[in-house]
């Protein structure tokens, strides 16, 4: 039989896609037109490539620009690691606000001062006001540039920041001056509102913060004042100034002092300091009876103990008390702490006594910092223990037991303790004073105050340091900016508050103590690292809010 050398039309799988015997070579012509084919799609798809190339490098090349020439990167502040403003023939008071007053992320300083002319050159005079007036004066944390100035009537009573914070008041501090309540934004310097001071009614420092409750969505103030007779309780519009319902009789005696408390379950009560004790009454009470519909809730747990007659709940009962300081500003917690003559007590939010630590005398008001690692604030204490001699105790925040102590001379005019808090959940503790075996005498004076610096890791260490010999109004160590450059501000001036002489507002850098500091090691038993290996710990400090 013949060979077929071909396929048949009952064979197709045999045959190509475009009917051409399978098998079969391509002719010249074909091969010509597949080449052209290809080679112009390649070349297509190379230019749609470069083209894309060129356009991602034109974009990135446009955005470096745009972010190294036109749009400016941020700027870190650029600190003086001290400064100092001086103020002559000038006097200033008590009162030293730490705030960001220009919103460059950085603490700066607000203190007030009486002059006849401020330090941008407006005289009284100038604002319409007696000479010399008050000024409210916001300088800049980072080289003490005056940021803003506000005169006022004179004279001064008292200040208080930081009351813009999660409240929706458009103003951050309030003033007593003269028989005027101002309102100021910390920002600008200008004023919000000014009224007059409730009519026979001086209110004392502090002036409390409470809910909205006149309905504008600002949360509203609340006054109290004290005379010899009876104790009064004011409700101010925070939107306004305006006086909101009557005025308010909480207690028919005289009270030494007052705060608002928060309790465990989100009631306000307002705390009275008596010469019996510690007494509450709650703030939803007190707006029934000035005719506010607030809807406040009061504490079960408080309420159980409640006076039928005065609506008071008893609190901590004691002959004399002399500082309540409420925990939760410090830390997320209800609890108080107490000190009255003899002893220093924490209280929780259901009224009981946590701990107690007796003393013989407190001599400043208590601070707070980390001494161990259990993330409880533990308590500072200046215990006057006589002859010219004071204790600085660190108490357990949890217990109440002696963590750490050291007797120094009570030096006059020394400020209270402070503390800044590190990253390694740890403070820096700082305390004024004078070591006794560094004094000849027990009676000291100004050029014999000191200032410690105590780092729990080297509990047998102290860093002494003497650098501020004048009388010394108020002290304060904070953080410069979150996370790092803690510092401390001094504002120093005459004896007597208000009298006039030489006012100095001075920053320093807390780091900058360190070099010059002496090395002090207390008893027997301390570290063996030397003197540079501790100071180098010191300055390897990182600081934390």
């Amino acid at each position: 039989m013949e060979t077929q050398d071909h396929a048949s039309e009952g064979d197709p799988l045999k045959r190509g896609e475009d009917g051409a015997e399978a098998g079969a070579a391509p002719s010249t012509t074909e091969l010509k037109k597949k080449s052209c084919k290809e080679a112009l799609g390649f070349a297509k798809l190379t230019h749609w490539r470069t083209a894309v190339f060129f356009l991602s490098l034109f974009l990135c090349l446009t955005i470096v620009f745009a972010f190294s020439f036109i749009i400016p990167c941020p700027v870190r502040p650029q600190y003086l690691i001290t400064w100092n403003r001086t103020f002559y023939e000038a006097a200033t008071y008590d009162f030293l606000a730490i705030e960001d007053a220009n919103s460059d992320k950085v603490m700066d300083v607000l203190f007030v001062f009486k002059d006849a002319v401020g330090s941008q050159n407006q005289s009284c005079a100038d604002a319409g006001l007696p000479s010399p007036c008050v000024f409210l004066s916001a300088v800049d944390g980072t080289d003490g540039k005056t940021l803003w100035e506000l005169p006022l009537h004179p004279d001064f009573r008292w200040a208080q920041c930081g009351l813009k914070k999660e409240s929706g008041r458009p103003w951050d501090c309030l003033l007593s001056h003269s028989d005027q309540l101002t309102a100021v934004d910390k920002i600008t310097g200008g004023v919000i509102w000014q009224q007059p001071q409730p009519t026979g009614l001086h209110s004392s420092l502090p002036v409390h913060s409470v809910p909205d409750l006149d309905g504008d969505k600002v949360s509203d103030m609340a006054l109290v004042a004290s005379d010899n007779t009876q104790t009064q309780l004011v409700l101010l519009s925070g939107k306004t100034g305006d006086q909101i319902g009557s005025t308010v009789v909480v207690d028919s005696t005289d009270t030494a002092n007052h705060l608002l408390h928060r309790t465990s379950d989100g009631s306000y009560y307002v705390l009275l300091q008596k010469d019996t004790g510690l007494y509450g009454l709650a703030l939803g009470k007190i707006a029934a009876k000035a005719g506010m519909e607030d809807g406040l809730k009061t504490d079960k747990h408080w309420e159980r103990n409640a006076s039928s007659t005065s609506g008071l709940v008893p609190i901590y009962e004691s002959d004399v008390i002399s500082h309540v300081i409420r925990i939760q500003e410090m830390q997320d917690t209800s609890n108080l702490l107490v000190v009255t003559e003899n002893e220093v007590a924490v209280i929780d939010g259901k009224m009981l006594v946590l701990w107690r630590f007796n003393t013989s005398s407190v001599l400043s008001k208590p601070s707070f910092g980390y001494f161990n690692k259990d993330e409880v604030l533990d308590v500072v204490v200046e215990e006057g223990i006589g002859n010219n001699t004071k204790r600085i105790v660190i108490l357990d925040g949890k217990s109440g037991g002696v963590l750490w102590e050291v007797n120094l001379l009570a030096s006059p005019n020394s400020p209270r303790p402070a503390s800044v808090h590190t990253t390694n959940l740890f403070s820096v503790f700082m305390f004024w004073g004078m070591v006794p075996s560094e004094s000849n005498s027990s009676v000291s004076s100004s050029s014999d105050r000191r200032s410690y610096m105590l780092l729990p890791l080297y509990s047998k260490v102290l860093l002494e340091s003497s650098n501020v010999m004048d009388h010394i109004i108020t002290f304060k160590a904070t953080l410069m900016e979150r996370g790092r450059h803690a510092a401390y501000f001094l504002l120093t001036g005459p004896e007597k508050e208000g009298a006039e002489g030489t006012v100095v507002l001075s920053k320093r850098k807390l780091k900058q103590d360190i070099p010059e500091s002496k090395v002090l090691r207390l008893g027997t038993g301390g570290t063996s690292q030397t003197n540079e290996e501790i100071k180098e710990a010191f300055n390897r400090l990182r600081f934390q809010d």
